[in-house]
């Protein structure tokens, strides 16, 4: 890849991922696999923890529903396997993960939040929410699996059938995050929280998220090949392109990126 989306700064052992793919850290299948592929980059260079972040006001805005649209069902069949890869690549990292929540994390956006073991989220306009099913497009199984774990099995049928963003106070309220911050210090503040979670032995730490989301790869793993053929079938559809099609053109056409 000629132009890197993701930059990786050491901050005192810890992996600082910094998301920078256009305006809103869109998730296209360059860049899911770029990302999968850099925390295997983290993990082999012995890194203590990982903090992901994005840039300017945004974490990440989700799905680049306009590439979605555009490529119909052969970019889906290349895109939909490497989003659940990505979403898994944090969500199975063995060491500590922090999100540093520094703006928007909407859609698959929250789905990256909710993989990292803690979220720490800047106060501000920033909003979290998954609205999948308000675009028309249900849940890959590894995203629905990883937002269980994330945010709990009770609030996740009002989360995914409302669809409502919320406010960093909200987010904290509804357990979305477990601290917001000032702006300016959510990456200062998630390199501290990992480096806290770092302090654990590495290989019981690693055992212990292990065993914690065990369900959740074990219900992955047992269904996500039927699941995954489903979903595809599902974004596919003429209903769900009209939807993402009037989404993309009431919502996306009238923006520059």
């Amino acid at each position: 890849m000629a132009t890197s989306s993701i930059r990786v700064d050491d901050e005192g052992g810890i992996a600082v991922v910094t998301l920078q793919h256009g305006k809103a850290n869109t998730l296209d299948t360059e860049f899911c696999q770029e990302l999968t592929l850099r925390l295997e980059d983290v993990q082999l260079g012995g890194y203590r923890g990982v903090v992901l972040t994005g840039t300017g006001g945004i974490f990440s805005a989700g799905v680049d529903l306009r590439r979605v649209h555009d490529g119909g069902t052969g970019y889906l069949e290349d895109f939909l396997p490497a989003l659940s890869d990505a979403f898994l690549s944090v969500f199975g990292f063995p060491g500590p993960v922090v999100a540093a929540v520094n703006g928007h994390a909407i859609a698959g956006g929250a789905v990256l939040a909710a993989a990292c073991d803690r979220r720490v989220l800047a106060d501000g306009p920033g909003r979290i929410g998954i609205t999948e099913l308000l675009v028309g497009v249900p849940f890959p199984l590894a995203a629905l699996e990883i937002l269980r774990s994330g945010f709990g099995a009770d609030i996740l049928a009002e989360l995914a059938f409302l669809g409502e963003t919320h406010l960093p106070a909200d987010a904290l309220r509804l357990g979305l995050v477990n601290e917001v911050t000032a702006p300016g210090d959510v990456v200062e503040r998630a390199v501290e929280v990992a480096g806290k979670l770092a302090e654990i032995p590495a290989a019981a730490y690693a055992h212990t998220k292990a065993q914690l989301h065990r369900p959740f790869h074990e219900r992955i793993a047992e269904h996500r090949t039927g699941d995954d053929a489903h979903v595809l079938e599902l974004w596919s559809s003429p209903e769900a392109r009209a939807a993402i099609k009037a989404y993309v053109d009431r919502v996306l056409r009238g923006s520059t990126g």
